[in-house]
């Protein structure tokens, strides 16, 4: 059982894999920041991670009937809406997997196997920023809300997807992602083909970039028996991870299509398709930096997905206002 700190320095450890200096070690109250590691709030990328489709949806569902003075809440809310269901999401996966994270090196200096705070605390701060969330949901239409509400389910199930499947990574793409699906209801209160696709984009780039995490932990995982897409594939994981480069621009570039074409914009849809590209060109950038025996370029490759997603979004957005 977690135990309570005994100091205030032992409250106080920052997290092993979080970036030196971050606002939670040198600008949160003390108090607070046990809360906000549990949160990943010294950790940003997941949420830039799952913010990003939410930004894709709406620049390419704004392409088709113009952007709205609506669309800037919902950018605006999105943005706010990954941050608290990330924070909430990872202090769930968090208490799930404390077991496991005190086994493992890299997550071993997290709040709950650190001690830094009790499992019935952890509870009452997943609980209270799931509420916040959902205030913010439910200025949505009806359909959105329907679908922030489903999306609980695939966040319930992702901590335990390790334990019973070598592709926890793909638990993990069908939650982070669901935001394009969300996004697009929200703005049009209809989920057409391309926004599935633009889904199935996201999931093969979670594959992606969540395998590449993965091999960090490799070692560990292998000796406490979770498994993962970086141990299923092993020596093969630089050429699944082209395939999954390959499939998510694809994706994109189909989503693109499905719903610029009937536009007859040949410069929006040459601009969007370009953001296709720029996506897959950073991908493939990252690919040839890797070092997946190093856990540190790992890391450092892992959060460079954060700009790859908002160049694509940043073409979405230019073909929107064409």
């Amino acid at each position: 059982m977690t135990q309570i700190p005994e100091t205030p320095e032992a409250a106080d450890r920052s997290v092993a894999d979080a970036p030196r200096g971050n606002w939670v070690d040198t600008l949160a109250p003390a108090v607070s920041r046990p809360y906000l590691r549990l949160s990943r709030a010294d950790r940003p990328i997941g949420t830039w991670l799952l913010y990003i489709p939410c930004l894709w949806a709406i620049a390419l569902a704004a392409a088709i009937d113009d952007f709205r003075p609506w669309d800037l809440w919902l950018a605006l809310s999105c943005g706010v809406g990954a941050f608290l269901m990330r924070g909430a999401g990872c202090t769930w996966n968090d208490i799930t997997d404390r077991d496991f994270d005190a086994a493992v090196a890299r997550t071993r200096s997290r709040p709950l196997p650190s001690g830094q705070v009790t499992v019935r605390q952890a509870v009452i701060w997943m609980g209270a920023q799931a509420l916040l969330a959902a205030v913010i949901l439910f200025t949505f239409n009806g359909l959105a809300i329907g679908l922030g509400v489903a999306s609980l389910a695939l966040v319930a199930i992702y901590p335990f997807a390790k334990r019973f499947t070598w592709w926890p990574q793909a638990f993990l793409g069908l939650a982070f992602n669901w935001g394009a699906l969300l996004a697009w209801a929200a703005h049009s209160g209809t989920v057409p083909a391309a926004a599935f696709c633009l889904y199935a984009a996201g999931i093969s780039w979670t594959l992606f970039y969540d395998t590449i995490y993965a091999h960090q932990d490799k070692e560990d995982d292998a000796l406490i028996g979770v498994k993962s897409t970086a141990r299923l594939f092993a020596d093969n994981s630089a050429r699944w991870l082209r395939i999954f480069l390959m499939l998510t621009v694809s994706l994109f570039a189909l989503a693109v299509l499905l719903a610029l074409l009937p536009q007859r914009d040949p410069l929006q849809l040459v601009v969007a398709l370009a953001g296709a590209w720029a996506f897959g060109w950073h991908m493939a950038r990252q690919m040839a930096r890797l070092d997946l025996d190093d856990p540190a370029s790992c890391l450092v490759i892992f959060r460079s997905n954060r700009d790859a997603g908002l160049i694509a979004a940043l073409f979405l957005a230019a073909a929107a206002v064409l």
